[in-house]
């Protein structure tokens, strides 16, 4: 859990806040993925207009399965473009691990391949061949037409 006591953050200033928590609270598991080891955060909170801002770099290793040759691979998720806002609801501690959850879950590859952990696939998938005008005897579309405008 990520969180913060509001009379830590300076008044007209923001919060260095770094360290690591347990990645469960993260909730990889619904998308297919493994963590491995804590999540790592490095963030720049403070408070603006009644609310609370984070800003900063999220860094978590995870296990993911290639989507190409089904075999799992390990793959260091960082973002250093982390942002939030969020409206202050009373309370002294605020939680910022939901933001953090839908922030790496919107960040995470749809159809992850080896590629992303450095790896080359094994899968091997037909390459589409586009022919060539010069090396193929392709014929126009218009050539029965052209056919037709011809004398005989």
């Amino acid at each position: 859990m990520i969180s913060v006591h509001l009379h830590h953050i300076p008044e007209n200033d923001s919060l260095h806040l770094t360290g690591e928590t347990n990645s469960a609270a993260l909730d990889l598991e619904e998308a297919g993925i493994e963590a491995v080891g804590p999540l790592f955060y490095d963030l720049q909170v403070g408070l603006s207009d009644g609310g609370l801002f984070a800003t900063g770099i999220l860094s978590q290793t995870m296990r993911i399965t290639c989507v190409g040759c089904l075999e799992s691979f390990e793959w260091q998720f960082e973002t250093k473009e982390f942002a939030m806002q969020k409206e202050l609801s009373g309370s002294e501690l605020v939680d910022l691990t939901p933001e953090v959850r839908e922030d790496i879950h919107l960040l995470l590859p749809m159809h992850p391949r080896c590629t992303l952990g450095g790896n080359k696939c094994p899968a091997q998938f037909p390459q589409r061949v586009v022919p060539s005008s010069k090396n193929s005897e392709v014929r126009s579309v218009w050539a029965a037409l052209d056919q037709l405008t011809k004398p005989s």
